[in-house]
């Protein structure tokens, strides 16, 4: 071990340490210490985005925000290169190495004559993932974690809702797919090109290593995905969480589903009884949603991080009591109402699950046709259709975009005007609506393609005519059953699909309306079904498939919306 110390204003700094792994592969890892002669309880951060380059916004604030705030808090920090990134050995696999390689970094950390045996973690996207993978070794020197904006597993983030591709994260792909970031290869690359290019398999092997393919070598969830995830895992995770996440985060769903899995089933009544989790109104970058958004969601993106950090870990690892395991586990942002809430539980319990039924007089193409919205169930109403085509799919507008300049509460009004999606308005509201909680979508319909996509997405459309998305959805006509056993439709038989539209916290206002959109396509945020029934990535041609959407008293297509009383 040959670090370089260097110390500053009575901070120690050992850049380049080598931590060994089981398999003799060395992991690079700066320390930084506070002043004093410690030893000192640690954070640990894991990062495939470069220890000292900041070459994302998140990793320069660890390094010019958040370590400094640690140090002054009596905490050593240590940034470490994940394995085959950066000045790390090995080869970088995607998600597999993670569980291990941070179990064998806190079996050295604790032998280190500077780290006094308490252990934290921080860390955002991938490096909240990391967090969770170091949790299930259950080695009990980890105290804590604070993940923002994590996964549960793959299946879920990649392959939404089984074989649905988030295909945005191609981007994600070409700049970690190497040893270090490829920022620069965007001025070279049309990636619109990419996203359409047939068979999609083969624009991802031109760009990507083959651990990525995998994800398009395995469309269901099959072992490949359970090896690494946390699913059936959370009994292995000792210490409790504390969860970040957005209303806009791409990641928020699987946030929740985290949540969740470690407050019913973590492996010690700590991690089950002080889980904690705050949802703000943040996309990824957990800036505010409406800094690219089309309305002003009010204060709530004045949030201080690494303060949360302090808090959580002044209790966990040094004892120091600032109240913070007394507050109410769930801490969301009600937008509309622009205001801050604690609760005692996901869903809440006090929540009434209200049905709102899709009608029409058989035309409710384009916000201009005759869709609406109403509590009362349909009796005889005529089916719609529209033509999806994969060739001119309905962009990405708005929403949990992976794309964050694209992201947030977008106006939707302009892109409702199109005739291959079905809009459903419901009357202006007569008093405030609060919808709290998970949103799904039981749609009813038949296509002429023996595989398709459909679509679900909830507006709030404002007085003067704006339409903004609050959340949305998609299933894969052939995962409409199971994820592990995929069945192709047969043309013109009606089907149920649920469409999981994820969650939110919105007050639609007096005044406003319900919007519901249904449609077949969200390109290019995830991938086109071309709608041919084969290998989805293997596929070389398209088809337009002629969708009906049914809204009749046997087959009453509705929204359910998780109402709070007010």
């Amino acid at each position: 071990m040959s670090a370089i110390q260097q110390v500053r204003a009575g901070v120690s700094v050992m850049i380049d340490v080598m931590v060994p792994m089981r398999d003799g592969v060395d992991l690079s890892a700066d320390v930084y210490l506070p002043p004093g002669n410690g030893p000192f309880p640690t954070l640990l951060c894991r990062t495939i985005y470069g220890k000292q380059s900041g070459e994302i916004c998140t990793d320069l604030a660890y390094l010019q925000e958040w370590v400094p705030r640690f140090l002054a808090g009596g905490y050593a920090a240590v940034m470490q290169d994940c394995r085959g990134r950066y000045d790390s050995g090995g080869d970088f696999v995607p998600y597999v190495n993670e569980a291990a390689d941070g179990a064998d970094t806190l079996a050295w950390l604790v032998a280190q004559p500077w780290c006094d045996g308490n252990i934290g973690a921080f860390g955002q996207s991938y490096v909240a993932f990391t967090q969770l993978q170091v949790a299930l070794s259950g080695h009990p020197s980890l105290k804590g974690i604070l993940p923002v904006g994590n996964q549960e597993d793959n299946f879920g983030y990649f392959l939404m809702d089984g074989g649905v591709l988030q295909l945005q994260n191609f981007v994600w792909g070409i700049n970690s797919g190497r040893r270090t970031m490829n920022c620069t290869s965007f001025e070279f690359l049309d990636v619109e090109a990419l996203y359409r290019h047939m068979p999609l398999r083969e624009a991802v092997s031109g760009i990507f290593r083959p651990a990525y393919w995998k994800f398009l070598d395995h469309p269901t969830f099959d072992d490949s995905w359970q090896t690494y995830g946390l699913k059936d895992k959370y009994g292995m995770i000792q210490a409790p969480a504390h969860f970040v996440t957005g209303w806009y985060d791409n990641l928020s769903r699987e946030v929740v589903k985290t949540y969740a899995g470690l407050k019913q089933g973590g492996g010690t009544a700590e991690a089950r009884d002080l889980t904690r989790i705050i949802i703000g109104p943040w996309s990824h970058d957990l800036d505010r949603a409406d800094r690219n958004g089309d309305i002003d969601l009010g204060p709530g993106g004045e949030f201080d991080l690494p303060g949360l950090h302090l808090d959580w870990y002044d209790r966990r690892l040094k004892g120091i009591d600032r109240g913070i395991d007394d507050r109410p586990p769930v801490r969301i942002y009600v937008m509309g109402d622009a205001e801050w809430r604690d609760e005692n539980e996901w869903p809440l319990a006090r929540t009434e699950y209200r049905p709102l039924y899709l009608h029409s007089g058989g035309d409710a193409r384009s916000a201009s046709g005759n869709g609406s919205l109403s509590v009362d169930p349909p009796a005889r109403e005529p089916a719609d259709r529209f033509v999806y085509d994969p060739a001119d799919p309905v962009p990405t507008l708005g929403g949990c975009d992976v794309i964050l300049d694209n992201a947030g509460p977008k106006d939707r009004a302009q892109l409702q005007r199109r005739r291959d999606i079905l809009v459903f308005t419901g009357d202006p509201l007569d008093r405030d609506l609060e919808v709290t909680g998970p949103v799904t979508m039981t749609l009813y319909a038949a296509g002429s393609a023996p595989d398709t996509d459909f679509t679900a997405t909830l507006c709030d459309v404002h007085p003067d005519g704006r339409a903004i998305i609050v959340c949305e959805g998609i299933r894969r006509a052939r995962y409409r059953d199971s994820v592990t056993d995929p069945t192709l439709m047969t043309p013109g038989v009606p089907y149920r699909f649920t469409i999981d539209m994820w969650q939110t916290s919105q007050v639609f206002k007096a005044g406003h309306r319900l919007r519901v959109e249904v449609s077949s396509s969200n390109f290019p945020r995830f991938d086109r079904n071309p709608n041919m029934g084969g290998e989805l990535w293997n596929e070389t041609s398209m088809q337009p498939a002629n969708q009906t959407v049914f809204h009749d008293r046997d087959r009453p297509s509705h929204v359910l919306l998780p109402v709070i009383p007010r």
